[in-house]
């Protein structure tokens, strides 16, 4: 059986906090194979680690700092000092291999390193279940084309680490490394079930267009041949402040755009992150050319309400008891909702009940739909379940 305990702790010094934060698992949990950590770039990463290490002695942790803090059962954690939310998981039939790498050549050779190595921790040499990844904004994409070189296609959850000023700040860690610029995955070899629900959870309009030109995978050039900005405006009615340099980045989170994969299951968000002198924006996650891209909108109601819909839509996708939830919900969308996330609070506390859970806040979210393929994207929510 799958035991889950969190905890969680706002401590300014790096070293109480980890105690404060591993002291519900140490206490409670035998047979513990891993735990997922998330903290605030406050924190001196290092310290923080080595302490929740000194704290669970040889518990693989893995994880990644999170914007502006974590929710728990206990609410939601953040401090100007300072945060970390931990979620351990005890099961003697769970096998896990856990391996992170700084970036060594591309980002898909680094993919395929890790991998490796992390079907070596596990002693494995079949392919996990599923596994979970981490990595900073930038190349997830390429990260996983290396992984599932090593694997083929599992299914995957996860999400990008993030800081509280889209500065950079942000890392990527296991219990043994550190890295702004890498990439950490743990493999789950167990008869338990697992479901990931993975969606954008917005409207979507009538207004479509085709990508007709993109540069570096993120810039999008053109829509319909026209200046991307130009065509974005014309569908939103934004005004060119709004699109100016890094405003796009919050009038998107209320209008992004999509693509859909190849049989309509899936509508992946694509955030417009800062507009260009040229007329072109810049995008949270890669683009193809000669494909559809299709405006998208919400509201910040509607970013809180759907957090218990999709809650409810994971739940469904499982079979049996539940013993965790694992919560990614976009950063973009935490800034959207801003001083109303008590509220998301209240609904994942409604929705979950006595279900251990954590969430952290991204700056990119990992998941899949039905059939398709593992896929990154942003301003949406990713949410697992792990069963008893």
């Amino acid at each position: 059986m799958l035991n889950v305990k969190t905890g969680s702790s706002t401590k300014a010094n790096a070293t109480e906090a980890a105690k404060e934060a591993a002291a519900p698992a140490k206490e409670a949990l035998d047979d513990m194979k891993m735990a997922f950590v998330y903290s605030g770039v406050q924190y001196d990463q290092d310290e923080l680690l080595n302490a929740l290490s000194e704290e669970l002695p040889d518990i693989p942790l893995i994880g990644n700092t999170s914007f502006t803090g974590v929710i728990t059962p206990d609410g939601f954690i953040s401090s100007d000092d300072g945060f970390v939310g931990l979620m351990a998981l005890a099961d003697p039939d769970l096998t896990v291999g856990v391996a992170g790498l700084p970036k060594e050549g591309s980002a898909r050779e680094t993919g395929q390193k890790v991998a490796q190595m992390a079907l070596e921790d596990a002693g494995m040499q079949e392919a996990p279940d599923y596994f979970y990844m981490t990595a900073p904004p930038g190349e997830e994409e390429y990260f996983l084309k290396g992984i599932t070189d090593v694997i083929g296609r599992v299914p995957f959850f996860g999400g990008s680490a993030a800081d509280n000023t889209i500065t950079g700040e942000w890392i990527v860690y296991t219990d043994e490394m550190r890295t702004p610029d890498g990439v950490a995955v743990a493999f789950f070899y167990t008869d338990k079930d697992f479901a990931n629900k993975y969606t954008g959870a917005y409207n979507e309009t009538d207004d479509v267009g085709i990508i007709t030109k993109v540069d570096n995978d993120r810039t999008l050039v053109e829509i319909n041949g026209k200046p991307a900005i130009e065509q974005y405006q014309e569908w939103t009615g934004a005004t060119d402040e709004d699109v100016a340099g890094g405003n796009l980045l919050s009038y998107a989170i209320l209008h992004p755009l999509g693509v859909k994969d190849r049989l309509g299951d899936l509508t992946a968000i694509r955030h417009p992150m800062n507009g260009n002198d040229d007329g072109s924006m810049d995008l949270g996650n890669n683009l193809a050319e000669k494909t559809a891209v299709v405006q998208m909108e919400g509201t910040v109601d509607e970013l809180i309400s759907s957090v218990g819909d999709t809650i409810d839509e994971l739940k469904e996708k499982i079979d049996g008891p539940i013993a965790a939830i694992h919560l990614v919900h976009c950063g973009g969308r935490r800034a959207g909702i801003d001083d109303r996330i008590d509220e998301v609070v209240d609904v994942i506390k409604e929705k979950v009940g006595d279900i251990p859970f954590i969430t952290e806040f991204t700056f990119g979210e990992y998941g899949y739909e039905d059939d398709g393929n593992n896929t990154c994207g942003g301003l949406m929510l990713s949410f697992t379940a792990l069963g008893e």
